[in-house]
């Protein structure tokens, strides 16, 4: 994957975001590129989630340059929202919806056609091997399939970029690394996957990965890169020793 201006899809310089005399992002300075599978990490309390919040035009920042999908953050978050996909950790679906209530609940949201609708319900279905399924109540299904439906719906408008806020939580390792699969055949096609985890396993799938601490980015670089530089046999091991000097205590 080739780094340039031309594929940059994330834009941000300078990033500060307080809450009256509390500094949540302290001047961050980071890009991201189309296809990219950028993994966003930091101990509760580092500013990971302000950030993102900020990122999907869902808070305003207090100063900074910041572009989403080529859109201005402070004037486009209309326009930053329709061009991202988003998934939480509790997936944010609708348990008393079926499967393809779901799809065309979130695909009226995003503005799809009802053909475009019907059309990629089935195919994500077909993909899932879920089509079966698609009259079941949501409340019915494993958790291990509400993972990936989430992951599905939130890519049912084909989003240049998806936010992936600790979206594996919970679930079995084998479930983990079929959503990963996912999650690859999407950067495949050239959608940027920006990843949140708790799971350090999970770092080393990322093409890249910052690591926040106490509100800035003290690493960004390659797992491989990052583990030489601090002589590290893990993104574990890495990750602790750059958490461990942090001072805040409080969820971020």
């Amino acid at each position: 994957m080739e780094s340039t201006a031309n594929n940059r899809v994330i834009h941000v310089r300078e990033l500060v975001k307080k809450f009256g005399d509390f500094v949540a992002n302290d001047h961050l300075n980071f890009d991201v590129y189309a296809g990219e599978i950028f993994g966003f990490l930091g101990a509760n309390g580092a500013g990971k989630t302000t950030a993102m919040k900020i990122l999907c035009g869902l808070q305003r920042p207090s100063s900074g340059t910041i572009e989403v999908a080529g859109f201005d953050v402070y004037k486009q978050s209309d326009q930053i929202k329709k061009n991202i996909g988003y998934m939480s950790q509790r997936f944010s679906l609708y348990e008393d919806l079926t499967v393809k209530e779901n799809f065309q609940f979130y695909g009226g949201i995003y503005g799809l056609s009802a053909t475009e609708i019907k059309d990629r319900t089935r195919q994500m279905l077909e993909s899932l091997q879920m089509t079966t399924s698609a009259d079941m109540i949501l409340r019915d299904i494993p958790l291990g399939w509400k993972q990936k439906l989430a992951f599905s719906v939130a890519m049912v408008h084909r989003p240049k970029i998806v936010f992936l806020d600790e979206p594996t939580g919970g679930v079995d390792p084998i479930t983990r690394r079929q959503f990963w699969e996912m999650i690859y055949e999407a950067a495949s096609k050239g959608v940027t996957v920006f990843v949140t985890t708790h799971y350090m396993d999970e770092a080393e799938y990322c093409n890249r990965i910052s690591i926040m601490v106490d509100g800035r980015i003290e690493a960004l670089d390659s797992p491989a890169a990052l583990k030489a530089k601090y002589n590290a046999a893990t993104m574990d091991e890495v990750f602790i020793r750059l958490a461990r000097a942090g001072v805040r205590s409080m969820n971020g």
